[in-house]
């Protein structure tokens, strides 16, 4: 048996292997329905989640999340507005946070059913700023932000150089106005209470929200059954020790009940949240030993640590997200004293043993 298949024995999921069909919803809860929806990558579905609600004496529909803008995301959604709604209009978009899967087609959705937009304040403007620039997630300063973590090959950085729109590729447009979420802040959502719980390491601001009355916890990204969220450091803010904040940020749910049922963006609805934090704590430290290890034998760099963090081979795609997270795991063992770094005469990042 696998680790990963292992681990997941200690999870349930409620509805099994049950999924929603295409451009259909399952009930979860009253008021809760789960849409899945395709994705042209690796990880190659989301999950989103509809909410009955009742806002300005309207009745109709939260959206939770909202899938990359492409056609067949469109035509999913077409299939939704026609099967699940129950003939309600989407009243708000609530949007956990930046990334593209999550929050591209926010503007189209918004604009479609004449709905405000719902985000924390700093993935909103976070995603404003990435679809609107040329060079988002490409250009010099991103290779040369990874040639200094040790991605020397030439044609790797020049495919990184002339990547060009990445992310208004998958995001076009924002909304031009939002309602602020805040962490604590409270949401009634179909008369019910929907607390934020912000988030930090994988994006700027991750909203979860808990439901106390109904026992569910819409997790976002923040916490997954079967794979660990990426955490990473970019060149954005390349002095970032965004492990810590992601490892400190999944202990705000352990106060909730053993039994709530999480919600995940990818994977199956699942209960067994406390064990799956301590699942996520056990492999990141693990990774980190394994990083200590390597270092003790040589100073090392991101690049060199990327076969010690991933068993698998990687694509260019795969491995500008990999070589983020391996950044992530040397700073936060710099962070704590443990690692000292210094740059080699190319210019590169090495961390060696304190």
């Amino acid at each position: 048996m696998s680790v990963a298949a292992e681990l997941e024995r200690a999870l349930r999921y409620p509805l099994a292997d049950q999924l929603p069909p295409r451009g259909g919803a399952i009930t979860l809860a009253p008021g809760v329905k789960w849409l899945r929806m395709a994705l042209p990558f690796a990880l190659d579905h989301i999950n989103l989640w509809l909410l009955r609600d009742h806002i300005d004496g309207r009745e109709g529909w939260t959206v939770i999340d909202t899938c990359i803008d492409h056609p067949e995301a469109r035509a999913a959604w077409e299939d939704v507005f026609a099967t699940a709604l129950e003939g309600l209009p989407i009243l708000r978009v609530l949007v956990t946070h930046m990334h593209p899967d999550h929050v591209g087609l926010a503007h189209w959705l918004c604009e479609r059913w004449s709905a405000p937009l719902w985000m924390s304040g700093t993935d909103y403007m976070a995603a404003r700023y990435a679809c609107q620039v040329v060079n988002s997630f490409g250009g010099d300063r991103l290779a040369d932000y990874f040639f200094s973590h040790g991605m020397t090959d030439a044609g790797d950085l020049d495919q990184i150089r002339h990547r060009k729109s990445y992310y208004r590729n998958l995001v076009p447009a924002m909304p031009p106005s939002y309602a602020r979420l805040r962490d604590g802040q409270t949401l009634t959502i179909g008369g019910q209470a929907w607390r934020c719980i912000a988030g930090h390491g994988h994006a700027p601001e991750h909203m979860a929200l808990y439901c106390e009355a109904a026992g569910i916890l819409i997790s976002g990204d923040m916490v997954l059954p079967r794979i660990s969220t990426n955490v990473s450091v970019y060149e954005m803010e390349p002095e970032a020790d965004a492990l810590t904040l992601f490892l400190d940020s999944i202990d705000r749910f352990l106060p909730l009940p053993a039994d709530t049922l999480a919600l995940p963006s990818h994977g199956k609805p699942f209960t067994g949240l406390h064990t799956r934090i301590q699942q996520l704590h056990d492999h990141h430290r693990d990774r980190l030993a394994e990083v200590m290890e390597a270092a003790q034998a040589r100073p090392v760099s991101a690049y060199d640590v990327l076969p010690v963090l991933f068993k698998r081979p990687l694509d260019l795609h795969q491995t500008t997200f990999a070589l983020g997270e391996a950044v992530a795991h040397l700073h936060r063992l710099w962070f704590a004293g443990r690692l000292r770094r210094a740059r080699d005469a190319q210019g590169i990042w090495r961390f060696a043993v304190a």
